[in-house]
């Protein structure tokens, strides 16, 4: 009976996450830094907050047009309805969820503590390694 792979065994573990209260252009800097398209907000305790990405960073242009100057921080901004999975969930039940959908990556949490990422990449690994 073969094993069931499970996200904790292909998740990412060493994250780059951002406070709600990062300025916003520091956070877009921070991005671009690490080449990363988003980059989970957490609160201090470690809690899952919401995420941000690069649609909403080129928010920040689009209300720049409109009031003239760039800034906020990075809660005036994130996505806050974010759609989670945990580690213990399989990776085939983890990869129906990139089906239909515009996300490349969920956040995997453990009773509200993020814990790591699942990319669509990652998936693609797994796949690799599974063969």
């Amino acid at each position: 009976m073969p094993k069931i792979v499970k996200v904790r065994d292909y998740m990412a573990k060493k994250l780059v996450t951002l406070s709600p209260d990062t300025e916003i252009l520091r956070a877009v800097h921070v991005l671009l830094e690490h080449d990363i398209a988003a980059a989970p907000v957490v609160d201090g305790a470690g809690n899952l907050v919401g995420i941000l990405t690069e649609r909403d960073c080129i928010r920040v242009m689009f209300s720049a047009g409109y009031h003239s100057e760039f800034g906020g921080q990075v809660a005036d901004y994130m996505s806050t309805d974010v759609q989670t999975i945990t580690a213990e969930t399989s990776l085939v039940d983890a990869a129906k969820q990139f089906f239909g959908k515009r996300f490349h990556r969920y956040p995997v949490i453990d009773d509200k503590r993020l814990v790591g990422i699942l990319s669509r990449r990652d998936v693609m690994r797994a796949l690799e390694k599974l063969r």
